[in-house]
């Protein structure tokens, strides 16, 4: 049977030995079983239970789902180590160079006047990182995650989209609108509800039917330029 690791590891090296011991021939018949497919969900739940600690302002219960967003990396890491691709110490060697390279602004010797400009930079030098990958960003529509919830990647599409010129920009509502504007959001899910419909899979529909609009008219502008 594995042992416990000892305290005097530094807390981050235990865990990763925990971790090596649960998915062990000898191990947690559970944590064996799991695969990078099956622990997609409980990565999301992790994510939105922290966000709940979050907006309660509970540090206690922020710490532990830290701790168990902390797990879901470590887990990953371990089961890509068992694969022979990259580890934990990968993984964050990744994010140490990302970080710097991606900081120019702390780290170098660039200049920036505003928060503006120093996202400005961090999409230009991620663009230029990804160019010529199998990454790499072609539309002006890439990068927004297809699993976000649909209101969250409406949001974030349709900003790309106005950005690109591929859709209208909205126009600002007035500040007293606010209200009016979360009371219609309600309403329509509750008639979505009431019609035994996905308020989420509706607008997830709606977004894909757009989207491939907006990438049909990105093609068709970049087909012009070409000619």
């Amino acid at each position: 049977m594995p042992k416990a690791p000892s305290r005097r590891l530094a807390p981050i090296r235990q865990l990763l030995e925990v971790m090596a011991a649960l998915r062990a021939p000898d191990g947690c018949p559970w944590d064996r079983e799991q695969d990078h497919q099956s622990l997609r969900s409980h990565a999301v739940e992790e994510v939105y239970e922290l966000l709940d600690a979050i907006e309660a302002g509970d540090d206690v219960e922020m710490a532990e789902e830290l701790g168990d967003l902390l797990l879901q990396v470590v887990f990953h890491a371990q089961l890509a180590r068992e694969r022979g691709v990259f580890d934990f110490d990968a993984v964050c060697q990744n994010l140490v160079d990302k970080l710097v390279r991606r900081h120019p602004h702390v780290f170098g010797s660039v200049t920036v006047k505003d928060i503006d400009q120093v996202w400005a930079n961090w999409e230009s030098i991620k663009k230029a990182e990804k160019a010529g990958s199998k990454h790499e960003r072609k539309s002006a529509l890439d990068g927004v995650p297809r699993h976000l919830p649909a209101l969250m990647r409406s949001q974030k599409l349709l900003k790309k989209a106005a950005k690109a010129g591929l859709a209208p920009v909205p126009s600002k509502p007035r500040a007293g609108d606010r209200k009016a504007m979360a009371a219609a959001l309600y309403d329509l899910s509750a008639q979505c509800q009431a019609a035994g419909w996905s308020a989420e899979e509706l607008l997830r529909a709606e977004l894909k039917r757009r989207e491939s609009e907006w990438r049909q008219k990105e093609r068709r502008s970049v087909a012009k330029k070409i000619v």
